[in-house]
């Protein structure tokens, strides 16, 4: 398992992601999950993939290879980015039945992955979406300004709270951060490194700002140690209970 978002903001978009692979007694595996395509002057695109690592890479090779050839939809020639979401989606299905097939109707595998790819292509607007298992996609809107793939459970509160898409870039970041370190703390299958990067609109760079956080960076431990102590000072000046408190009917 592993958990990635991105958030669509009015000047940019932020995208994070963790690097477990794996996780168990005697075995913990990483892997980048963030995967950036960009030619300047042209297009900015990064990609996040969650699932089934086989199904993920042969998706991430397939781009690659193609930037290598004259396929007519590749990463580089889509008009829009919703046009890269579609082929992605496209090589998606087919990875996955394949590696589904070879294992056997029988075999139990789960060969689904899901994908948020998000930038901009010179003359159009930054687009920010997250590709399902089946191919199809959805869009991050105003209203709802993020999407994750993975665990989400846990890393989602924050966001809910603190997320709009007027959010300052550097805010969004931090959020992010947090969302995934606590997602970390909850659930073995996530783990560091964290990597998170604000793509700043209309910039068409690779990213405006990128960092990656070791489970021992010095940010990442005043972040959390941070985090822990304002939430427990929030939670203690919380009002009494008592001030609600009824008599019973």
């Amino acid at each position: 398992m592993t958990y990635c978002l991105g958030i669509a903001l009015t000047e940019g978009i932020v995208f994070c992601s963790d690097s477990r692979t794996n996780a168990g007694p005697d075995r913990v595996n990483t892997y980048s999950k963030m995967h950036s395509f960009f030619f300047e002057g042209d297009r900015s695109i990064t990609l996040l993939s969650a699932g089934n690592l086989a199904t993920s890479q042969s998706v991430i090779a397939k781009l690659n290879r193609d930037l290598e050839g004259a396929e007519s939809i590749t990463i580089r020639s889509g008009k829009y980015v919703s046009d890269v979401a579609d082929y992605v989606g496209e090589l998606l299905v087919a990875a996955r039945s394949r590696y589904a097939s070879e294992e056997g109707p029988d075999a139990g595998l789960d060969a689904s992955a899901s994908f948020i790819i998000g930038g901009q292509i010179a003359g159009q607007d930054p687009e920010l979406y997250l590709v399902y298992p089946e191919g199809n996609h959805i869009a991050a809107s105003s209203a709802q300004p993020y999407l994750q793939i993975g665990e989400t459970k846990y890393g989602k509160p924050i966001l809910d709270r603190i997320m709009q898409a007027d959010t300052q870039p550097e805010t969004a970041m931090r959020c992010a951060i947090v969302s995934v370190d606590s997602t970390m703390r909850s659930n073995a299958t996530v783990g560091p490194p964290i990597e998170c990067l604000f793509y700043r609109r209309d910039s068409l760079l690779k990213w405006d700002k990128y960092v990656r956080l070791d489970d021992d960076h010095p940010y990442l431990t005043k972040i959390r140690k941070s985090w822990d102590e304002n939430i427990k000072k929030a939670f203690d000046q919380l009002p009494a209970l008592d001030q609600s408190s009824e008599a019973p009917v």
